[in-house]
């Protein structure tokens, strides 16, 4: 009997990571995955072998990939918190690249987002940036995927979309809400991922981004739809918007959206300029999955600092 070949996910029980989990082990990879949660966000529904993300020893992380044929990386901050901000993910990053190469895998893909530009204004753009030139410099043959705006069942955008709709009487539009998104449904990032894992090419680059590329205030009124309410939208100034959304976070226990997501959302940063490789219309995807959308909060601290 031929052993399976072993693939690393860090992060195989976050949101992200999940799907692409479940799209390797569809094409007969055993799962090992890093990662520092003692409880699930997205449980894996398959046999994994569960280690942790320990970049304070480069050896032992090496250690723990040693036997893999291939890394998938989809460790990131949203913003800072607990002393780690983008830059500590940037040297967190490289350590995991050395104990990569050191253990002998075969492939490093990892998740990017899109427009990624060492010159952007923003630092999460930047940095992203910097991490992909250092995968491209870590000596392996590697796939860099570069999700848009992901969709799916408790993503952060578009369920709270969902949760503040059903809730307010009036939904804040930052400015004319005329910027655009392409979102991409997260089933489909993970089979983008896994075809990039599968690929023979020595160094691909790709975008991960769906059909439809929409308006915010598109997004916001499909959101409303899918979920049964006629939301009043309000624009108001980006400041203005912010402001409310601060105030609310302090309620909430963390960020909404933050200064750097609202730039990249009007500087229409979540649209790709490459042809489509995702198929799911995420207007269709809305109208199938609109009962479940924003029955809860879905907390970026639940899904990546909480341990229970």
């Amino acid at each position: 009997m031929t052993t399976p070949p072993l693939a690393v996910v860090t992060g195989a029980f976050s949101y992200s990571g999940s799907a692409i989990a479940r799209a390797l082990h569809a094409r007969g990879f055993a799962l090992r995955t890093l990662t520092n949660r003692a409880t699930p966000l997205h449980p894996f529904d398959g046999p994994i072998d569960v280690q942790p993300l320990q970049f304070g020893d480069e050896g032992r992380l090496a250690a723990s990939l040693r036997g893999a044929r291939l890394l998938v990386n989809t460790y990131w901050v949203r913003y800072a918190r607990r002393g780690v901000g983008f830059e500590q993910a940037i040297r967190n990053t490289g350590v995991l690249l050395r104990a990569a190469r050191a253990a002998g895998l075969e492939r490093v893909v990892h998740l990017s987002v899109s427009n990624p530009s060492p010159a952007s204004p923003l630092a999460y753009y930047r940095g992203k940036a910097e991490v992909e030139r250092l995968v491209a410099a870590a000596g392996l043959p590697h796939a860099i995927v570069r999700p848009t705006l992901v969709v799916g069942a408790r993503d952060v955008l578009v369920n709270n979309i969902a949760w503040f709709l059903r809730r307010l009487p009036v939904f804040a539009m930052p400015g004319s809400g005329s910027y655009r998104v392409q979102p991409v449904a997260l089933d489909e990032l993970g089979e983008l991922v896994a075809e990039a894992a599968c690929s023979p090419e020595p160094a691909l680059t790709l975008d991960a981004a769906g059909p439809d590329t929409i308006s915010f205030e598109e997004l916001v009124r499909a959101v409303a739809r899918a979920i049964g309410v006629r939301p009043r939208i309000v624009h108001v100034p980006g400041w203005l918007s912010l402001a409310a959304l601060g105030f609310l976070g302090l309620f909430l226990g963390e960020p909404v959206l933050t200064r750097a997501e609202l730039a990249g959302l009007r500087a229409e940063l979540l649209v790709s300029h490459t042809p489509p490789r995702g198929r799911t219309s995420v207007l269709a995807w809305l109208a199938a999955h609109g009962q479940d959308l924003g029955r809860a909060f879905a907390s970026e601290q639940a899904r990546h600092f909480r341990r229970s």
